[in-house]
């Protein structure tokens, strides 16, 4: 009970402290809006044969997601682990009833509870604004969230357990992650870049979280995206061992 107890105050305390940090804010909560905004206006929402029959917020909008997964996995995680470990802030939990595990945990959960609202903030903005359209099943997307989300978070985990410092830890951060974001179709839709680098992007995780999310928004079944569950979920477990086997409290 004084675990849960004081897990819950802080996560609490992450997440008040979220909310000072202007760039967690801008790029997980404005970010992704100001992309709905820009392309929406652009484009509309009526059927384009651009995009397949379907309207360009229809299926730009799971790319966004794919956008705030990777912004909370790779930059927010990554920063805030890093940091609190050079901090010593990991190491001085050692001395309270509460374990660094708990820290971390609560540390996770806050970033995930603000993934959420992103998440939310964005669907309720294309909703309310743009007329969304969903044909998929929101039980499968959101399982296609939840195995992306995971892949992302074990990916930051990894950073900040190789990466000597914060500093460091954000450069390599910021170096993997803005490449990924304009290759993959998350932030640019994937109709406008050229075959090639299209081809190349297919390296690239946050391509599969895209083609899967999209896939699944407009209704597509498991089957046709077999190859992204695959990609994804090697991701997370190999993130994980090795999250296990370099992280560092100190």
């Amino acid at each position: 009970m004084t675990t849960l107890r004081g897990l819950g105050q802080l996560t609490r305390m992450e997440i008040k402290l979220y909310f000072r940090e202007f760039f967690a804010v801008f790029f997980n909560l404005g970010f992704p809006l100001i992309m709905l905004f820009l392309f929406g206006s652009i484009y509309g929402n009526t059927p384009n044969p651009f995009f397949g029959g379907y309207g360009s917020v229809d299926v730009l909008t799971p790319a966004y997601l794919a956008m705030l997964i990777g912004t909370s996995g790779l930059l927010t995680m990554t920063i805030s682990v890093s940091t609190y470990r050079e901090l010593g802030v990991l190491r001085r939990y050692k001395a309270t009833p509460l374990s660094p595990q708990t820290l971390l945990f609560a540390q996770l959960l806050a970033v995930f509870l603000m993934l959420v609202l992103g998440v939310v903030l964005l669907l309720v903005c294309a909703k309310l604004i743009f007329h969304l359209r969903f044909n998929g099943s929101a039980l499968s997307v959101t399982g296609a969230f939840l195995l992306s989300s995971l892949s992302f978070f074990s990916l930051g985990f990894v950073l900040a357990g190789l990466m000597p410092s914060a500093r460091s830890a954000q450069a390599a951060a910021m170096i993997i992650y803005f490449p990924m974001l304009f290759l993959s179709g998350a932030a640019i839709p994937r109709e406008v870049l050229p075959a090639a680098v299209r081809r190349v992007a297919q390296v690239l995780p946050m391509t599969h979280v895209v083609n899967l999310l999209r896939g699944l928004w407009i209704g597509e079944p498991w089957g046709r995206h077999l190859t992204e569950v695959l990609v994804l979920a090697a991701v997370a477990a190999v993130g994980l061992i090795v999250a296990v086997k370099t992280f560092r409290w100190e």
